[in-house]
């Protein structure tokens, strides 16, 4: 059997979505559509898949949105689970199973690989400082303290982790500290964890990762973030919690206390197998995939994850491995991606930006939304769902390039062959070179979803629809029709089979239309590499068509539009008093020198006159502005910022700049020039 037609044992996961909020349009381009699609095919291809999904419900987020909402946590979860699983169903993620943490399962099963690292001694009790609120009466969890950044000066640092630069530390170097409970300012209180020793796996996980890269060819944003890891030196990390929400933990002595969130949820994988397995009525089934060394497994999720599923998750596994007979595999390859923004923004669920899945669904059908982001997937830098890029997906492509050719050759077939496949007659070299085309496609496209290049894989889908088109209208069978209707019947056939061919090859990115135009044709499904193959029967019977994408109106998408033209309103939380505006020390300063910053397309370094010496900024301008154009501006800046390293560089402060109707384009804040450097706003 050839390399493309060896059947594989495929194991994949989608990160677990938390259950605190819906499911939007970024967190189908991270994790789920990418996986998918990669699974769809390879069900196609024949291999043996399974695809593990369900909801993360015990994190911290949870907690607080109960908080606010004066409800119990298992009321969100529950709320949220249902919703985003409607939305994924909606969606037309094709999972074999959408489980949940909060389940007895996951339990059991967080708690047997606890209990296995604390009884053969790899897990150390520590005595640590961690904040406590004493109006609420409770030690708080990282995302219940906010303060600034020790590394960065971030200003929305939680007490254990900077989301905005990555870097860990200890609750005790966070500066200005404040209870998101109660608003006050906690104090360190002496408290007892059990800490998972992280660093001892580090020179096994670089060796794992360095084989797997080699073998398989690991996306290089991937690698780039395990190497920062590796190159800080990997610490310990707690596994327990003072919580009361959670997995609790299976020992005497630790009363209110739960296993941490970041160990117990990525278990999460194998339980939800292991519900799979029951309710299949196949008890070992989960151990055939996890436990199998045949197996491939691989870990779809966005980068935000990835040292959760490269180095973390790894470990545990490894520590298991240690001390079991019952060996687990560990991934094979976890292909992150990037983040996708919307409308050049970030999706944002309290400031009311983006759309969830379930609101688009309302509006449109699954399939375009899918084409469209499956097009544009952030796999190597984030991209930006747009509502006019949409709307000339499904018009342009999907209606007038995939739609028409279909539209056309069935038109063709009802109004002059009788509803049938009309036969082949003599073949034309444009015929041959056709036919060639349609059947070499399948392990073209499947050759790019096996290296998890999606966007360029729908690229090609699209291709051969254009070539379809191009041979329809090269055939001109308008003509032949009337003078070689033998010539006609030829063009004809080869269009039919060759849109059997694209209802295969696009199957994975549009699986609702595809199942349309396999009952169009009357066909089941061929696997992958014969999808190729001419297969339909002359004189077969064809279906009346349908249409298959209908246009989408301007007024549509511009009603959509004018609502981020809506002014947002001004949360209260967002306000600041007139005492926090004094702080802000607003001065005129000139631009002495610019140069652009190494390795980086956004970022430019200056050198200001501030009046009382020289200063130097970094700013995000340099797809706005050349270092040319700026020597000499006057401009206005933030003054007393605290000072932050961008790509390794120290800026001193920040440039005021205004968005423009422009994507990535700003218009700096420009002062007369007689305005000397140093001055104060008033």
């Amino acid at each position: 059997m050839s390399e493309k037609l060896k059947k594989e044992k495929v194991l994949v996961t989608s990160a677990l979505p938390y259950a605190n909020g819906r499911i939007h349009l970024g967190h189908l381009s991270g994790a789920y559509l990418p996986a998918d699609i990669y699974v769809r095919y390879k069900r196609l291809k024949g291999d043996d898949v399974i695809y593990i999904c369900g909801s993360d419900e015990h994190g911290v987020p949870i907690t607080i949105t109960a908080d606010k909402e004066k409800v119990s946590p298992k009321v969100i979860i529950d709320r949220y689970h249902e919703l985003n699983k409607q939305a994924f169903e909606k969606f037309g993620m094709s999972f074999d199973i959408y489980s949940r943490t909060s389940i007895p399962i996951h339990h059991k099963t967080a708690q047997e690989f606890f209990k296995c690292f604390y009884d053969n001694g790899l897990l150390v009790e520590k005595k640590s400082m961690q904040f406590y609120d004493p109006k609420a009466k409770m030690f708080l969890p990282d995302r219940y303290v906010e303060g600034t950044c020790p590394k960065c000066g971030n200003e929305e640092a939680r007490s254990d982790e900077c989301e905005k630069c990555g870097s860990l530390y200890e609750p005790s170097e966070l500066k200005n500290p404040k209870s998101k409970i109660t608003g006050e300012t906690p104090v360190l209180k002496e408290t007892s964890h059990w800490y998972f020793p992280l660093g001892k796996f580090q020179e096994r996980l670089e060796k794992y990762i360095d084989e797997m890269n080699k073998k398989y060819g690991w996306k290089e944003n991937v690698l780039q973030y395990c190497r920062g890891w590796f190159k800080d030196g990997l610490k310990d990390r707690a596994v327990t919690r003072d919580l009361d929400w959670g997995v609790k933990v299976p020992l005497e002595n630790a009363e209110g206390k739960v296993i941490y969130v970041w160990f117990e949820a990525v278990l999460g994988y194998i339980s939800a197998t292991k519900e799979l397995s029951e309710k299949r009525n196949q008890p070992d089934l989960w151990k055939n995939y996890w436990q199998n060394p045949d197996t491939k497994y691989v870990a779809f999720i966005g980068k935000d994850n990835i040292v959760f599923h490269t180095i973390i998750f790894p470990a545990m596994l490894m520590a298991w491995n240690d001390y079991n007979e019952d060996k687990y595999i560990l991934p094979q390859n976890v292909p992150a991606n990037e983040f996708l923004n919307f409308e050049s923004k970030k999706f944002s669920k309290s400031r009311g930006w983006g759309v969830d899945v379930l609101e688009f669904l309302d509006m449109f059908p699954p399939d375009p939304l899918r084409y469209t982001l499956a097009a544009n997937l952030p796999e190597n830098k984030d991209t930006d769902f747009y509502w006019k890029e949409f709307q000339s997906r499904n018009n342009g492509e999907l209606a007038d390039i995939l739609g028409n050719f279909i539209n056309r050759t069935f038109t063709f077939a009802f109004k002059h062959f009788e509803g049938k496949v009309p036969p082949v007659n003599e073949l034309l070299d444009i015929d041959r070179e056709m036919i060639e085309l349609v059947k070499n496609y399948p392990a073209k496209v499947g050759e790019l979803i096996e290296r998890y290049k999606i966007k360029d894989a729908v690229f090609e889908m699209m291709s051969l629809a254009r070539a379809a088109n191009k041979y329809f209208n090269d055939s001109e069978p308008w003509i032949t029709v009337k003078k070689d209707k033998n010539r006609c019947a030829t063009t004809i056939n080869i269009c039919l089979n060759t849109i059997y061919t694209l209802a295969e090859i696009f199957e994975p990115v549009i699986p609702f239309t595809s199942q349309k135009i396999f009952n169009m044709l009357d066909v089941e499904r061929a696997p992958w590499y014969e999808a190729g193959q001419f297969r339909l029967e002359p004189g077969k019977e064809l279906k009346k068509p349908e249409i298959l994408f209908t246009k989408i109106e301007d007024k549509i998408i511009d009603e959509q539009i004018s609502k981020l033209d809506e002014e947002e309103p001004v949360k209260d939380d967002e306000l600041i008093s007139i005492d926090d505006f004094k702080k802000i020390k607003l001065m005129a300063a000139r631009v002495i020198e610019a140069e652009k910053v190494p390795k980086s397309d956004k970022l430019l370094k200056l050198k200001l006159n501030t009046g009382d010496g020289e200063r130097q900024v970094v700013a995000g301008i340099a797809k706005s502005y050349s270092p040319e154009e700026l020597i000499g501006k006057n401009l206005l800046i933030v003054g007393n910022l605290k000072p932050a390293k961008l790509f390794g560089i120290e800026s001193q402060g920040m440039i005021l700049a205004l968005d423009t109707d422009e994507k990535d384009k700003v218009k700096i804040v420009e002062i007369d020039s007689s305005v000397s450097p140093g001055r104060l706003a008033k």
